[in-house]
């Protein structure tokens, strides 16, 4: 979901690291960083700024334009983090391995012709691992030119608004080629349709809706009293995205993303669902991730 990642730094979530030093070793003030976000703010192509920062013991929130403090927002893909956060607490329960056959967990009538590149059918070859990694090939369902011609992206931009399920979600993906076979040395090819499958194979594991599970598991233990799953095209609490210069108002297409993009949060929830990720990521044994300065990334 590439254009609600762009969608969301012009309404200016962004997350920095605050009071760091600059070339000449003199610290950054509060007062720097409120002039820098209201200077982002443009009115042109960025309406509204919300930072929150956190630096050892020092916590600094700001927000400028159109955005308020605590003001709630579409976190867009950044849901792909609370994704990834349940299925690793399903794997330290034992629940699945990263490298399960997504067969094990999605139904066949799903999965048939799902993953057909140069002739041969990798549907059935797919694993939890190449998903969360985007390395499954698969196309994007969102920004991939469906029978139309067109992409979801350009129709929801263009003021076309709708609703879909993740089988249809899952059908388009089956209409567009894939990109290379599962798993392809140095190939990767980010795809909203991987956490499609990724957030339905959360709910057929635990039997309970991707929304519940973000509460069970993420939502309630942190305390996040601003984040939630949009599912109710009504609500009006989110901040209204913004293409160009416009108010691109899509509820019912928000209402469709769920796993791959359909959260709500504000910058402080996530700051801190961020630290308490880092964290119990980098606290456990994992042998399918590697560590880079302090920060785990996969690899296939």
């Amino acid at each position: 979901m590439k254009l609600f990642l762009f969608t969301l730094s012009l309404a200016g979530s962004r997350i920095v690291f605050g009071q760091v030093e600059n070339k000449s070793n003199k610290m950054v003030t509060d007062n720097s960083f409120q002039t820098v976000l209201d200077k982002t703010v443009d009115n042109k192509k960025v309406f509204g700024a919300s930072f929150a920062i956190k630096k050892d013991t020092m916590v600094w929130k700001g927000a400028s334009g159109n955005l308020s403090i605590d003001q709630p927002y579409f976190i867009a893909s950044t849901t792909k983090l609370f994704t990834t956060a349940i299925i690793l607490k399903l794997r330290a329960e034992s629940k699945l391995s990263l490298d399960d056959k997504i067969s094990k967990y999605i139904d066949k009538s799903i999965l048939s012709g799902l993953h057909i590149y140069k002739g041969k059918d990798y549907s059935e070859e797919l694993t939890i691992k190449h998903l969360l990694s985007h390395t499954s090939g698969l196309p994007d369902y969102f920004q991939g030119k469906g029978t139309s011609g067109k992409s979801l992206e350009n129709e929801i931009t263009e003021g076309n608004d709708q609703f879909w399920t993740f089988e249809q979600a899952i059908e388009r993906t089956k209409k567009m080629t894939p990109l290379f076979a599962p798993g392809t040395k140095g190939k990767a090819n980010y795809s909203d349709a991987n956490f499609q499958l990724l957030g339905k194979i959360i709910e057929n594991i635990t039997h309970k809706s991707y929304a519940e599970n973000c509460l069970e598991f993420i939502i309630r233990p942190l305390g996040l009293t601003k984040t939630y799953l949009y599912q109710d095209s009504t609500d009006q609490t989110p901040k209204t995205l913004f293409y160009k210069r416009n108010e691109l108002n899509i509820p019912q297409a928000m209402t469709s993303f769920g796993a791959d993009g359909g959260m709500v949060s504000t910058s402080n929830d996530m700051l801190f669902l961020l630290k308490h990720f880092l964290l119990e990521s980098y606290s456990q044994p994992n042998t399918s991730m590697n560590c880079k300065n302090g920060i785990k990334y996969f690899f296939p």
